[in-house]
């Protein structure tokens, strides 16, 4: 009888790792995967958010491989994309890149991207995409003053971070939430039940504590 598979998070998101949580889910290893996320010449928001997921994913591996603990285990790495038409807008990590960023979602629509990649032991990849449509009410200059200043939207896709007091910006949301925060949950599921890892163990521990 196979044993098992165990799940390496190729990210250091706090916040994948308490999506996973909420569902249930707790890796066994996290295995960060630093890449170059800069946009090929001419490449498409959607694109750049799978081809990210999938070489955090193969780089997790690779690492995982080097520690001798990939023999039996699913990797699963995701990446997040926000895009105004076909303009990438960066992760900020300088409050002027935020504040740009912040100016330009204003009173307008935007998409945001979510790649999932997860590997299988054997070699395979499964992935999938996921496309949010959100609209952000107009901003006045004092409300993106006072949020640069909260510092929430530093090291976050079009600087701003919806979990967070930037959630009173939105106007409107068609797609998944939990992808704009960071790992959509119905496609993780389905990717990682189709791969044959116990999604539902710890929900069914989960109960039969809940009785005792």
């Amino acid at each position: 009888m196979a044993s098992r598979p165990e799940l390496i998070l190729a990210s250091a998101s706090p916040r994948r790792l308490a999506l996973l949580n909420q569902i249930g889910i707790e890796p066994e290893h996290l295995i960060p995967a630093h890449v170059d996320e800069t946009p090929e010449r001419g490449e498409l928001p959607r694109r750049l958010a799978a081809r990210l997921a999938d070489l955090k994913a193969f780089a997790a591996q690779h690492k995982a491989r080097q520690a001798g603990t990939a023999d039996n285990a699913l990797v699963l790495a995701a990446d997040t994309v926000v895009a105004v038409g076909r303009r990438i807008l960066p992760k900020a990590e300088m409050m002027d890149e935020a504040a740009t960023c912040l100016r330009l979602l204003s009173g307008r629509s935007h998409r945001v991207f979510t790649g999932i990649c997860l590997l299988t032991p054997s070699g395979q990849a499964r992935r999938r995409l996921v496309e949010t449509k959100i609209r952000f009410k107009r901003l006045s200059n004092r409300e993106i003053e006072a949020y640069l200043a909260s510092a929430e939207w530093r090291d976050k896709a079009g600087g701003y971070a919806i979990q967070g007091i930037a959630g009173s910006f939105v106007l409107k949301l068609q797609g998944s939430y939990h992808a704009v925060v960071g790992l959509p949950l119905y496609e993780t599921v389905s990717l990682l039940d189709g791969a044959g890892y116990p999604v539902h163990f710890n929900w069914l521990n989960q109960g039969n504590m809940a009785g005792v």
